[in-house]
């Protein structure tokens, strides 16, 4: 074990919202547990304890089946902002063992590991020693699964392996005997598209793709993104590139009953805007592009987008919107979408003859209006000052919740 060396620690939370209900409500702790976005017998479970998974429940469960299959299930209502306190308890409690390099989501995090605790032996006690203190200092209802490995993608596949409260590693001297058993959808990145490729190109198992060629991989991939994915998985320590240049912004949202009509879908997608044109000038960016989407029983996704100059303008957004919206027409919605693109940094902004503003990167008397009142609410409580008319209900955390790959900042809570 001393001469085996690993090259990351990844720390996976396990049933993450189901678990921090557990945490803060003692009467549901060894009791299934069904986490919803909405107080409805057709809403699905997006997340769900362990104990409710050994009755068969699942993410994507619907209400209504969970209770079948499990009749003492209790179901709790999503809490965005609790949950993204309880991802800083935790990053906090982590970051006192190794420095975390990246938070993946809301819920998974990697560290680097160097010098003497690259040892097999030594990065064991480190994750034991991290998986402590979240549970010191976060809770003790909060169990994680810790993968250890010479590249990210072992590391998060060997905390794939034992969960929950697991601790394993993969390194290319036990691979890939040690994960044979696996289908190739277990590998995080392997879905079911992918999947369906490489069996068109005769790869069925973990060995096959294991000893895959890299340059083969970029040709069923299409993109040397597969060449990335092999080397990776055949353990070399591909560094993470830099994220990409952010391009758009935007919030979506299915309908709750009594907003299913025109007048209630325009009101919440109307809504989302402003979500959205708030969180552009936090970001310092302007936006060129507004798309507007609207999905109906009846006719089907409705969708119309359109570009104009620079703006974080949200009055400025929102007669674009108006005019958009008129066109679609919606008949019986049951979705909006909104997404603001061709985002240009302020600090890269170049001026343009149409738009009104003195120099490049400046902000316009409405734009500077728009951040006054962006202040108010952050400082008084989110709809302090609103622009015009608000919905007649509104779900909760609407354009604040969790997301795949991206954390809500706390401040979201209180636009």
């Amino acid at each position: 074990m001393q001469s085996i060396q690993v090259e990351v620690l990844y720390l996976d939370m396990n049933s993450y919202f189901a678990s921090v209900e557990q945490q803060i409500d003692p009467s549901l702790q060894g009791r299934p547990v069904g986490v919803l976005t909405v107080d409805q017998a057709n809403a699905c479970c997006i997340a769900a304890s362990y104990e409710a998974k050994a009755c068969g429940v699942k993410v994507g469960t619907r209400r209504s089946e969970a209770v079948q299959l499990c009749p003492d299930i209790q179901f709790r209502m999503a809490k965005h902002d609790l949950y993204v306190d309880y991802h800083h308890r935790i990053l906090d409690a982590a970051s006192q063992i190794l420095p975390v390099e990246k938070a993946q989501s809301v819920d998974e995090f990697y560290c680097r590991l160097s010098g003497a605790d690259r040892s097999l032996g030594r990065a064991l006690e480190l994750a034991q020693e991290m998986r402590q203190s979240i549970y010191n200092q976060a809770g003790q209802y909060l169990r994680c699964s810790i993968g250890l490995g010479t590249s990210v993608l072992l590391a998060k596949l060997a905390g794939e392996l034992r969960k929950p409260d697991g601790l394993e590693w993969l390194t290319p001297q036990v691979m890939p005997n040690k994960i044979a058993h696996l289908s190739l959808r277990d590998v995080p990145g392997i879905g079911r598209r992918m999947a369906q490729r490489l069996a068109g190109a005769g790869i069925l198992t973990i060995p096959q793709l294991y000893a895959l060629n890299p340059k083969h991989a970029r040709q069923i991939w299409h993109s040397v993104e597969g060449e990335r994915f092999i080397r990776a998985l055949q353990g070399e320590d591909i560094s993470i590139s830099t994220a990409p240049e952010k391009r758009s912004m935007g919030h979506g949202q299915v309908l709750s009953p009594e907003n299913r009509t025109p007048s209630g879908a325009r009101l919440v997608a109307r809504r989302l805007l402003i979500k959205a044109a708030t969180r552009l000038r936090r970001d310092q960016y302007f936006a060129t592009y507004l798309h507007v989407s609207v999905k109906c029983r009846r006719r089907g996704r409705l969708s119309l987008g359109g570009s104009f100059p620079a703006t974080q303008d949200s009055f400025q957004l929102l007669r674009h919107f108006r005019l958009f919206w008129t066109s679609l027409k919606p008949i019986q919605p049951g979705s909006v979408n909104v997404m603001l693109g061709g985002l240009v940094a302020q600090s890269g902004h170049i001026a343009d003859l149409f738009e009104d503003r003195n120099a490049a990167g400046e902000l316009t008397e409405r734009e500077k209006l728009c951040l006054l009142v962006d202040g108010l609410n952050q400082r008084y409580g989110a709809d302090t000052v609103f622009y015009g008319e608000k919905p007649i209900s509104m779900a909760r955390y609407t354009g604040a919740k969790i997301a795949f790959g991206r954390v809500p900042l706390r401040c979201e809570f209180r636009d």
